[in-house]
């Protein structure tokens, strides 16, 4: 299975292509059940929501680090460069780690990245030795300026936070995938079905960040073990190589050696 094909991500072994998100479960027993069912290796954590300084982090803190996993602390809610410094610095002490999913928002309607102050922000966490996974849009200037900044780990969306919509632009990912082929790509935010999830990784991304679609699923322990099997199933469609699209119809079966053979007249 792909899936358990071990590769590296920012110094570390992974074998699963999901990231999961912490947030916004019914309870902390079926975060924890959804996590074991995904068979994720890394979960997002914010420290905003879930300082393990506090009483109510405390057990959250505990609850996580029996599972395991590698912590993805983020810096959710930020809307400066200096904040969002600022609760990285905070994330790299409280969660020993030097990985950060950067999030700096532009606007509180879509919740769209501020592309200048993510960009500002991530040049100088790089300088601070930082593994930093920006979360950007699809835009591609944007997305080659983080990389030339130092960000091997790109995290664009498919859609707006929360939505579901899925991959509204998928032109834009696949020139993304196209112009970036040494780049771990992670599609992040906007994703609602496993078949969107799917659809990434057959466009040849690297991972799906999940959330709020396996939290809020009616059933989200049953949910994230879907989505585990559709990333798996889109990566190995990637990998096996797809037909092209064709104009016309083309029989699966030989026509030499038919009994009939029906072909118009020309008059």
């Amino acid at each position: 299975m792909t899936q358990n094909t071990q590769f590296e991500v920012g110094g570390e072994e992974l074998s699963s292509r999901m990231i999961i998100g912490t947030a916004l479960y019914p309870s902390p027993d079926v975060m924890k059940q959804s996590i074991v069912a995904s068979a994720a290796d890394v979960i997002t954590v914010s420290l905003r929501r879930q300082n393990p300084a506090d009483d109510g982090g405390m057990d959250f803190w505990q609850y996580t680090k029996q599972l395991g996993k590698k912590f993805l602390p983020n810096t959710a809610g930020c809307h400066s460069v200096k904040e969002a410094i600022t609760t990285a610095q905070m994330a790299r002490e409280i969660f020993d780690t030097n990985w950060i999913k950067l999030e700096v928002i532009g606007d509180d309607y879509n919740l769209q990245p501020d592309p200048f102050a993510l960009l500002e922000a991530a040049t100088e966490l790089i300088r601070q030795d930082f593994v930093v996974f920006p979360y950007c849009t699809d835009d591609l200037v944007l997305c080659q300026k983080l990389h030339a900044a130092g960000c091997d780990i790109l995290m664009p969306w498919g859609a707006p936070i929360g939505t579901g919509k899925g991959l509204i632009n998928p032109y834009a990912l696949k020139t993304l995938r196209s112009r970036l082929p040494e780049v771990f790509l992670v599609i992040d935010a906007g994703i609602g079905l496993p078949s969107h999830a799917a659809a990434a990784m057959e466009l040849g991304f690297d991972a799906v960040m999940l959330n709020t679609a396996i939290a809020q699923a009616s059933d989200p322990v049953l949910m994230a073990g879907a989505f585990g099997k559709a990333i798996e199933a889109g990566r190995e469609a990637y990998l096996a190589g797809n037909i092209q699209p064709r104009e016309a119809a083309q029989p699966s079966s030989p026509v030499v050696g038919m009994p009939f053979w029906h072909q118009e007249e020309n008059f």
